[in-house]
């Protein structure tokens, strides 16, 4: 009997359409940031539906956030409020601009941040909260939004993993927050291999953000190197950063945005026969997004309960031993060396996203999978916990 290849964690799901716009871009000659940039973030404005929004296309969603926090004016001195149980990004475009970051745990039924712990860490110096929707299920932005606005706070959403997530069947992007940031990544619900997308209603903060997209130039490369008179002349008006998105990138975002719903839609199909073949185990099942709302379903955690008789790595070994690829979602920033020394962290300030940690286990959800697919990772997790 031939073994069956091997299951990864994440595979894009890329079509003909995409593929043919990247040989379209590719023939254009113009093949960095350019027209096509621009129609992606004219098409992502739409796909918002606020003519309010502005979006600014950039080559991550960690350029993103940075650009938003510089934007905003943060800076020495100042606090920024996150969540510990994110990816590094979400916390080091602070450092960049020499602020500090202030960690908080997070809810343990939706692994979001807590919002009680965000009001308790507010000092003199917070500036921003920065939440992170985890997984692909919104935070309460309602009570997130209510605390910013009774301390006079800023609001930057990460919204790495939350497209398409509603809340309250408003979009993530288009509540009241300063600003929020999509990513682009590879294996996320949409994909330019490399990239992000910055929104937000503030016409002053998109300006900067853009001025500082391009080395904090005056005007875009684009426009000068398209003009039909000669418009060679730029001024330098802050010392800017290289965060542009490529043609070649945002050709594939073109396409791959009038897929998110079709996305979305499999996503979900295959969270729910999830739901539907782990209900008998040992586990904590992943949260659903509340009636009538969007859950993107970026990621599908499992975790492991007390009783389930193996450990979370003998776990995600017994499933590589199966031919399927695993993950886990984080590892804590109160455990990586840099955060746990710069702010003297231990895994007792954070009890709930250390337990979570523990247990938790990323099983592969994309869009890619077939039905055969999804039903080798059930009979793999059951075979290890039924």
């Amino acid at each position: 009997m031939t073994a069956q290849p091997f299951l990864p964690f994440a595979l894009p799901e890329i079509g003909d359409d995409e593929i043919a716009e990247v040989v379209d871009t590719l023939k254009s000659g113009w093949i960095t940031t350019g027209p096509k940039a621009k129609r992606f973030e004219q098409a992502f404005a739409e796909y918002l539906g606020d003519p309010q929004i502005e979006c600014i296309a950039v080559n991550s969603a960690t350029a993103g956030l940075h650009l938003a926090l510089e934007a905003i004016g943060i800076g020495p001195g100042d606090e920024v409020i996150t969540t510990t149980h994110t990816f590094t990004a979400t916390a080091e475009v602070v450092r960049y601009l020499g602020a500090d970051v202030k960690l908080v745990d997070i809810d343990p039924a939706t692994l979001n941040i807590d919002v009680a712990a965000i009001e308790a860490a507010i000092t003199p110096r917070t500036k921003v909260i920065m939440p992170v929707h985890y997984a692909g299920l919104a935070v309460d932005m309602l009570g997130v939004l209510d605390i910013a606005r009774r301390h006079g706070l800023r609001v930057v959403e990460d919204a790495a993993h939350a497209l398409p997530t509603t809340l309250e069947k408003e979009l993530i992007g288009t509540l009241g927050s300063d600003a929020s940031v999509f990513s682009f990544y590879a294996n996320k619900t949409m994909t330019t291999g490399e990239g992000g997308m910055l929104v937000t209603r503030n016409p002053e903060l998109a300006k900067r953000a853009r001025v500082m997209r391009l080395h904090g130039m005056s005007r875009d490369a684009f426009d000068r190197f398209t003009a039909k008179v000669p418009s060679w002349y730029y001024e330098i008006v802050a010392p800017g950063f290289k965060y542009n998105l490529t043609d070649i990138a945002a050709a594939l975002g073109l396409h791959q945005l009038k897929r998110l719903p079709a996305f979305q839609q499999r996503r979900e199909q295959i969270a729910t026969r999830y739901h539907e073949a782990f209900a008998d185990l040992p586990v904590i099942l992943p949260p659903d997004a509340p009636e009538g709302d969007t859950h993107a379903w970026h990621l599908y955690v499992l975790r492991l309960a007390d009783d389930a008789g193996i450990s979370r790595d003998a776990f995600i070994e017994g499933m590589f031993a199966a031919g399927i690829g695993c993950s886990v979602h984080y590892v804590p920033l109160h455990l990586h060396p840099y955060w746990r020394e710069r702010y003297g962290l231990t895994p007792e300030h954070f009890p709930q996203s250390q337990k979570a940690y523990e247990r938790m286990v990323s099983l592969p959800l994309y869009t890619a999978m077939s039905d055969a697919d999804v039903e080798r990772v059930i009979a793999a997790v059951r075979g290890l916990l039924g």
